[in-house]
């Protein structure tokens, strides 16, 4: 099966052109290696998706042909181990790191700010 067909069925992007997007834009590996959206693989092959700059490792569980609904895709796969501590740490970095707009000392200028920086300018 084409890898970008199975990662359109098991629901890593809603649509094969997306996925293979993509894949061409070397977000997408399989076995630590940038592939073409054609490359066919097969039960047990290890995948890593980049999305949403969160790399997840996943291995090949079954090769679906359709596109279903999310419970049966996630059957698809199984996320490895050390993929789903990353992704817990990076949560949680996220969550304790904190808000970029409260460094703002006095947020966006107003319209007679603006003028008075014109006027100065």
């Amino acid at each position: 099966m084409r890898i970008d067909k199975w990662l359109w069925a098991a629901r890593f992007f809603r649509t094969r052109s997306l996925a293979t997007d993509e894949i061409n834009r070397g977000r997408v590996q399989l076995e630590g290696h940038d592939v073409k959206p054609s490359k066919e693989i097969r039960v047990g092959d290890l995948i890593t998706v980049v999305q949403a700059r969160m790399p997840r490792t996943v291995v090949v569980k079954v090769l679906g042909e359709q596109r279903g609904p999310a419970s049966v895709a996630q059957q698809y796969y199984e996320e490895t181990a050390e993929s789903l501590q990353a992704s817990a740490k990076a949560i949680e970095l996220h969550r304790l790191s904190p808000e970029p707009a409260l460094s703002l000392a006095h947020g966006r200028p107003t319209k007679r700010d603006r003028r008075n920086l014109q006027r100065m300018g």
